[in-house]
This record gives structure tokens, sequence and C-alpha cells, in this order.
């Protein structure tokens, strides 16, 4: 897809996107506070609620997507099977998941790296501060395990693309200087600590 297509895609999504003020205003009306959401480790209980919640948050920023089936599937695979592979859920008051990041080693050419598998937030609950939460808690467990940098790999189009600008991730090109989705954080602990993040 060329930069101009993919810019008009991204533009389009992303007018589809509520607002800060609107998910604020929803948050209100539900009784909930930005601060009552909590970030903890998944564990294999969640496997049913965090399948629904992949499919939910793939349609609302991609469309289409697999089945909640297929996703329990993968995900029980992950946690039997993938020591090195872990996943961060945000949770209502009430235990209800709105949104993940998964992490695990990178592959070559970045095998020392942390790779941020998945990230995704409600869109109802987007721009509350969620999505810093998880990649900053992602950072964390790759810096604890002495992964000093990370990298995570999204589509162009995607219409939240420049959260990962804004979290300091700095743009993969390929040799044309195309970018394809891709970021690159070379100290996983000044994003761990937050420092210098917006």
């Amino acid at each position: 897809m060329n930069r101009a297509v993919t810019f008009v895609v991204r533009l389009l999504k992303r007018l589809r996107r509520p607002s800060k003020a609107a998910n604020l205003r929803r948050l209100a009306a539900r009784g909930e506070a930005a601060a009552s959401l909590v970030v903890r480790e998944a564990t294999a209980a969640d496997i049913p609620a965090l399948a629904a919640l992949h499919v939910r948050t793939f349609r609302e920023t991609h469309g289409g997507g697999p089945t909640a089936a297929l996703r329990a599937s993968q995900y029980e695979h992950k946690f039997q099977s993938d020591a090195e592979w872990f996943c961060f859920v945000a949770v209502r008051a009430d235990g209800e998941l709105v949104g993940f990041a998964a992490g695990k080693p990178g592959e070559p050419p970045e095998a020392g790296d942390g790779h941020v598998d998945k990230i995704y937030v409600r869109r109802d609950y987007q721009r509350l501060g969620l999505g810093r939460r998880l990649l900053e808690q992602i950072a964390r467990r790759f810096a604890r395990d002495g992964r000093t940098a990370m990298t995570l790999f999204s589509q162009a189009d995607n219409p939240s693309i420049s959260f990962f600008d804004a979290m300091g991730g700095e743009r993969l090109l390929d040799p044309a200087g195309r970018f394809g989705g891709g970021y690159r954080w070379r100290d996983t602990g000044d994003l761990a600590g937050g420092r210098g993040m917006v």
C-alpha cells in the first residue's frame, strides 16, 4: 500500500475512534474512574475473557479476524507450552477485561530484544492511559529479564499508530525508506519507568 493510501485509510479509521472526552464521559456514566482500572498479569483462568476481548478489539481496530474459539485455543497453547510468553490485562473493578498486551522474546535479527506480540484496548477505554500502562508493564518485564530493547510490529494503517510514536518508538524503515508499521525501543528501562514518555 503506498503512503498516500495508507494515510487516507488511517485517517478514516481514526475518525471512527471516540475522543478522550467522550470516553471519560462514558467512564463516569458507568460509575467508573480511570484510577479504578487495574493492570495485572493474565492467568489461564482469563482465557475465555481474553479470547473474547481479543476478537472484539481486533474487529474494532481492523475488522474481521478469527473466532473466539480459535483465539481461546491459541491462548491455551500459549499458557501450556510457551514458558517465555506472557500477558498483562487491564481489568475493571467488576473483573471485566478491557485491554491486554502480550510479550515474548524477539526472533532473529532481534533475538536479544523483547517483542510486543499484541496490544489492544477496547475502543470505549482508549485514550485513558491504559495503553501506556500496558506497554510500560511489558517493558518492565523485559527490563527485568535483561532484554534492553523491544520491538513491535503493527499495521501501517492502524488508527492508533501515533500512540507508538508518542511512546517513543523508533519507526523501522525498509531499505527504500518505507514505514510498514514496525517500531523499536532501544532502552526498555526508559520506557519501563515512563521517563520521557507522554
